[in-house]
């Protein structure tokens, strides 16, 4: 039997920002390698020849923001994020009743929590471009407005994410997914 339109978009729309996800999180994991060269490229040049600079130090945290802010989507696509498992993987939990957990946990907690972190985000970067802001520190890096709107697009990314999540155990419990689980083994 073939599925119905619906359930075909909806996969497709899942698969879709599973594609962005996956995409922005491959990208993301260069930004660990550019930090660490850069935190090392600071140590050798403050310890050694005893030279500072205020921008490369900035740099570092903006990456490690970037880091933790784009990469929270891909680790919520991975199931990487911590949780408290003594309910969740006990032998009592069904498949199906993680799938509820899940669900509930996404409709109830993330998605609510991501929408109000992005409206409470916008109005911040949007008085941070309007005004120019760069940073405090002589020699720091200016458009302080970019790394600000990383806000918004990684809690859109974890929204979007969470969307996607929210399909696929939606899909499971209505009969259309053979699994709860949305990480793909390389199986399938």
């Amino acid at each position: 039997m073939q599925d119905s339109p619906v359930i075909t978009l909806l996969r497709f729309l899942r698969d879709g920002i599973e594609t962005l996800v996956e995409g922005v999180g491959r990208l993301t994991a260069w930004l660990v390698l550019c930090m660490v060269l850069l935190i090392a490229y600071d140590v050798i040049m403050r310890y050694l020849f005893n030279v500072s600079n205020i921008a490369i130090q900035e740099l570092e945290w903006h990456f490690f923001s970037l880091i933790f802010l784009l990469g929270a989507a891909y680790t919520l696509k991975h199931d990487g994020h911590v949780r408290v498992d003594i309910l969740y993987q006990s032998h009592w939990v069904s498949e199906r009743g993680r799938a509820w957990i899940n669900l509930l946990g996404h409709i109830f907690l993330l998605l609510p929590f991501c929408l109000l972190v992005i409206q409470a985000a916008y109005p911040w970067v949007d008085n941070a471009y309007i005004r120019g802001e760069i940073s405090p520190d002589p020699g720091g890096l200016p458009s302080r407005w970019l790394l600000k709107s990383a806000i918004i697009v990684g809690f859109s990314l974890l929204l979007l994410q969470g969307i996607a999540n929210l399909i696929h155990q939606t899909l499971f419990l209505a009969g259309f997914e053979t699994t709860a689980s949305t990480i793909k083994r390389p199986e399938e």
